[in-house]
């Protein structure tokens, strides 16, 4: 006996749809469908709301299984109104006709009572004209409704229980306000399902609110399902397939890597004798675990559905979130590096903030501070503190095109981030946060910049912080050259310091670990006149403050400060230079390295 109300159950054993052969099926769950559904099936059993957005490839399935559990629910529950909200009236048809396809082969002895509606509807309601009857029989009193994004009727409906908001990213006009109006309509019920799913289309209101969701910062729980889960993306092994990189597909910048057209270097030879792989499709296998016939397909959608244009294959077929949204316009880091970075990202050690009592005195600094661990903290911390070791924080100003105080806080003995900071505007809180952050960090070097608002720089100040980054700036009262406190950006130190962070993102990426960070990279790009910048929506505060953070790293010194008398073990290398070293030499090895012990 089937049980009408298990989703998995009705849809796999009732529903019917158009394969892409055009040939009538069962529905049956694919891996990606199968995926979303787990997830459905985690938040109904911890109480939650279902509130997903899904981010996908082409022609996964993932409307048709979110129409299916959608139907299923308003086809066996009473009262259940669905929202589908499409991005174009072609598509609102296919998902009004998938509906009523679904209804159609329904059995009999499960179909409920159907009204007819000469909008794209479908009312379950008894439809006699018979007050009495309608009373004593009068169906689920369930409808589905289907509509445009900007169309009449989207949004404009009575209490909604599920809603499917299909490509989003291309919806026309105000995605923001047609949204907000759906989801005032939709209870803060356990029994209550919105889905919004779509492609990526640039960096629009969906990467905005998708961002969100992974960062949790608005109530979303994010779903990628990349295009590999698809069963169907395979395609046999072609003899003699062509050789080489595809067209679109870039070298890394600063390697060697090229092309593998004659098959001499770079490259494996996979079971047919004529396809050879290269570089890049190799390193594809190995870090998404593909197989030849994935390859075969990739490699034959590139060439023959796209145009040869991989870019575009990253977009409409990515594998990573990242790759969805990929800019067509030139990065200014190499975003595949980037890429694979975010991809090894750790979570932080600890995610918190400064706590203190509140100064006696307005503005004043603060005072017996200790961090502490909250869920949406202002910190990231990713290595704490070790004696001895000295830091080096830049800091980035909220300002023009920014809403974000940042700091990047690094180990200055190689460069390799520790800590980060990310709030809103608050100049006073920023000023204590990073007060107390260079404290943390055994009085690191504070570098803070100061072309929108010197309020932190003067109240690091005026608080006595001892370590403070200094520039030279010429004083027009005496005409002389002074020396002043904080980091200035202007037309002439910016393309430096984003020059040295572009070249540790070339020779160490491995230095910057935070996943926040290498995402404002992947949205760097350069602008107009070739002018590097956060591209339009996206913001670049983090980015700035690892430049800042980087560039005034010789203000500070770079070797670990051992108490006196502590002695270090120094490698076989360090004894062969100094060995090799005449005596003023070896006096500043000693220096560097700290006074030595025999070597074992």
């Amino acid at each position: 006996m089937i049980n009408l109300r298990n989703p998995r159950e009705y849809c796999e054993n009732f529903l019917m749809i158009r394969d892409k052969k055009q040939r009538m099926v069962s529905l049956r769950f694919k891996p990606a469908q199968e995926n979303l559904y787990r997830i459905i099936k985690e938040e109904h059993q911890a109480g939650r709301p279902v509130r997903l957005i899904v981010l996908k490839g082409r022609q996964e399935g993932i409307s048709t299984v979110t129409e299916a559990l959608m139907f299923q629910d308003a086809a066996t529950r009473p009262l259940v109104r669905t929202l589908i909200v499409a991005h174009r009236d072609d598509a609102t048809a296919n998902l009004f006709n998938m509906n009523k396809l679904f209804y159609d082969c329904l059995p009999r002895s499960v179909q409920p009572m159907r009204k007819n509606s000469n909008a794209k509807e479908l009312v379950f309601e008894n439809p006699t004209r018979d007050e009495n009857e309608k009373r004593r029989r009068p169906g689920l009193r369930s409808r589905i409704k289907c509509v445009t994004a900007g169309g009449k009727g989207a949004g404009r409906s009575d209490t909604l229980t599920n809603v499917h908001l299909s490509e989003y990213a291309f919806w026309p006009g105000d995605k923001k306000g047609l949204l907000a109006g759906i989801m005032q309509a939709v209870p803060d019920d356990p029994n209550t399902m919105v889905i919004i799913e779509s492609t990526a289309n640039g960096f629009n209101e969906f990467k905005e609110l998708w961002d969100g969701a992974v960062d949790g910062t608005n109530g979303w729980r994010p779903v990628f399902l990349p295009w590999y889960m698809e069963p169907e993306y395979r395609r046999p092994m072609e003899k003699g397939a062509p050789r080489g990189r595809p067209r679109g597909e870039r070298s890394r910048r600063g390697t060697s890597e090229e092309p593998a057209g004659d098959g001499s270097e770079g490259c494996a030879v996979c079971g047919d004798e004529g396809t050879v792989w290269t570089a890049e499709e190799e390193k594809l296998r190995a870090a998404y675990h593909l197989d030849d016939e994935q390859l075969s397909w990739r490699r034959w959608c590139i060439r023959v559905n796209l145009g040869g244009d991989e870019q575009l294959f990253r977009q409409e077929y990515p594998n990573t979130p990242d790759e969805a949204f990929l800019l067509s316009g030139d990065p200014y880091f190499d975003n595949d590096t980037i890429m694979a970075r975010r991809r090894a990202a750790k979570e932080p050690l600890r995610v918190g903030l400064f706590e203190y009592p509140e100064p006696e005195i307005e503005g004043g600094a603060p005072r017996e501070w200790t961090f502490t661990d909250r869920e949406k903290g202002l910190i990231r911390i990713f290595e704490e503190p070790k004696p001895g070791v000295p830091y080096v924080l830049g800091g980035d100003t909220a300002g023009e095109g920014s809403d974000c105080f940042t700091a990047h806080v690094l180990d200055n003995t190689d460069g390799h981030q520790v800590a980060e900071l990310q709030q809103p505007l608050s100049e006073v809180l920023y000023a204590r946060q990073i007060f107390c952050l260079g404290h943390y960090y055994n009085t690191a070097l504070i570098g803070v910049e100061v072309n929108f608002s010197t309020y932190p720089e003067m109240k690091l100040e005026e608080w006595h912080y001892p370590k403070l980054y200094q520039r030279e700036r010429f004083d027009t009262f005496t005409g002389k050259m002074v020396e002043a406190f904080g980091w200035l950006t202007s037309s002439k130190t910016r393309p430096v310091i984003l020059a040295g962070l572009h070249t540790v993102m070339e020779e160490a990426p491995e230095l910057v670990v935070s996943f926040q960070t290498l995402g404002e990279m992947l949205t760097f790009v350069y602008g107009k006149d070739r002018k590097p910048q956060a591209a339009e929506g996206e913001h670049d505060d983090l980015v700035l403050a690892a430049a800042i953070a980087h560039s005034i790293r010789g203000q500070q010194r770079y070797t670990v400060d051992r108490p006196d008398g502590e002695k270090k073990r120094w490698t076989a290398d360090m004894w062969e230079d100094y060995n090799a070293a005449d005596e003023e030499t070896r006096k500043l090895l000693v220096k560097r390295w700290g006074s030595h012990r025999d070597p074992a």
